[in-house]
């Protein structure tokens, strides 16, 4: 979820992954840019993290700049976003490293439809290539949008893909491959 106010931004998701009938993973990120001045440019923080039936994700903490863009309706919005990435356990042969984001939201079709959704790109001396590409471009259909649906029904049904490469660790411990992960999904916008 993608929101605006007079001192910034704020990006926010949860992804909980289910398997044979119980909760396997739930990973979050949630980033705010801060701008108290009249610029496109803001600072940026974010944490990513989360919990697995194996342990937990390597948390990190990112501190950098925003690029922030919309339209007069916010039907059209755009981040890029350069971090300072200091990541909690040790996996990706240094605690200290980078990041580089871009965030993204189309709402259209008198916003029954919305195309969000990010890219990341992160170093990582652990993984093939020093490089981690995670994405999640996704479809919606907003139903409060619909006729004789109300306004506050803040409920969307849509779909997800899960982009990566060298991010998923499988079970064998290798991290270096390539996956398209298709899914459905539902969200309600806070």
């Amino acid at each position: 979820n993608y929101s605006v106010d007079p001192w910034g931004s704020t990006y926010f998701f949860v992804d909980a992954n289910f398997g044979e009938n119980v909760l396997e993973s739930a990973y979050t990120e949630i980033s705010r840019g801060l701008k108290f001045w009249d610029a496109p440019v803001a600072v940026q923080v974010e944490y990513n993290g989360g919990l697995s039936n194996t342990g937990s994700y390597s948390d990190a903490y990112m501190l950098g700049a925003a690029y922030n863009w919309a339209n007069k309706d916010f039907s059209r919005t755009f981040t890029a976003q350069a971090f300072y990435r200091y990541q909690a356990k040790d996996r990706c042969g240094s605690k200290h490293t980078w990041q580089l984001t871009g965030v993204w939201g189309i709402h259209f079709a008198k916003r029954l439809c919305s195309f969000t959704g990010y890219v990341d790109l992160i170093h990582d001396n652990s993984v093939n290539g020093s490089l981690i590409l995670t994405s999640e471009p996704q479809f919606w259909v907003n139903l409060n949008a619909l006729k004789k649906v109300n306004d506050k029904f803040n409920l969307s049904v849509g779909t997800e893909l899960e982009i990566s490469n060298n991010f998923v660790w499988p079970t064998d411990g290798m991290n270096n491959r390539f996956y398209v992960i298709p899914t459905l999904a539902a969200k309600w916008t806070f």
